[in-house]
């Protein structure tokens, strides 16, 4: 397995659900150079820049000396010359954003390739800080805010500082742009219908511009093939635990109940 993914059951931590800024290390380049094997993902990046290229690529003025940098970074990894940040969202295999500091010292989103965002827009959150952007998501800027701000600020070069994120689906789509409208997760339940949807994330410090790259790679696992697993028992506690106006805005209010109970407890790992 890749020594930047962890196993399915470490995404959980023990005990009641709650919003971490659980981080370990990495290597900038095991994350971010694309993979041999994922050739049809490479090919799928490039099909929806293709269709609407306003949609899943942009970049403001101030991003463009953190995509030169990147740039250069890209090219010791023996990546292409990113020219542009559709060169960008083409080359790279997971989905890179920018932020760098306006004049008040706050990260804001300069720009970057999403192609496979999960359930937000890149249009709409382009220029904002992250306070900002993560105030649509109930209790995160109180629990983690300010510890984000204070890690985003002591964020030294040369290594990848690497986390998760959770959600479920119920689609094997990689692209749930809301423009797209694909169906969120409804009663009735069918594990072999939905998806347990992972956000593998790296961060990494641009040391010239002072800049930060944000990486994203998702991968699905369809959760009847999580039922019986380690995993299963950490996700059903997630879910049954999850306050009420975090499982609403994660669109779980209307089944959690249900996965959790369909979950089986029994082990197989």
């Amino acid at each position: 397995m890749d020594a930047a993914v962890p196993a399915l059951a470490d995404l959980f931590p023990d005990g009641d659900f709650r919003l971490h800024l659980t981080l370990r290390r990495g290597e900038p380049r095991d994350f971010f150079a694309p993979r041999a094997s994922r050739t049809d993902v490479l090919a799928e990046r490039a099909h929806w820049i293709e269709q609407d290229q306003a949609r899943y690529t942009a970049l403001t003025e101030a991003g463009l000396p953190l995509l030169h940098e990147l740039a250069s970074m890209a090219g010791a990894w023996g990546m292409p010359n990113l020219v542009d940040v559709v060169g960008l969202g083409r080359a790279f295999d997971c989905d890179v954003l920018m932020l760098s500091r306006d004049e008040a010292g706050e990260f804001r989103l300069r720009g970057g390739a999403l192609c496979f965002p999960t359930g937000w827009a890149l249009e709409e959150k382009l220029g904002l800080t992250l306070d900002e952007i993560h105030g649509v998501v109930p209790g995160l800027n109180p629990a983690l805010g300010s510890p984000i701000r204070q890690f985003l600020g002591r964020l030294k070069p040369g290594l990848a500082y690497l986390r998760d994120n959770w959600g479920l689906a119920a689609t094997d789509e990689l692209n749930l742009h809301p423009a797209r409208a694909i169906p969120t997760p409804v009663p009735p339940v069918s594990l072999d219908c939905l998806w347990l949807r992972v956000e593998h994330q790296a961060l990494v410090a641009l040391p010239q511009t002072g800049g930060i790259v944000f990486g994203i790679r998702i991968a699905l696992h369809r959760l009847d093939h999580v039922a019986g697993t380690t995993a299963a028992a950490g996700l059903r506690k997630a879910l049954v635990t999850m306050p009420t106006e975090l499982a609403a805005y994660k669109r779980l209010d209307r089944i959690r109940a249900d996965v959790a109970r369909l979950l089986a407890p029994e082990t197989s790992e």
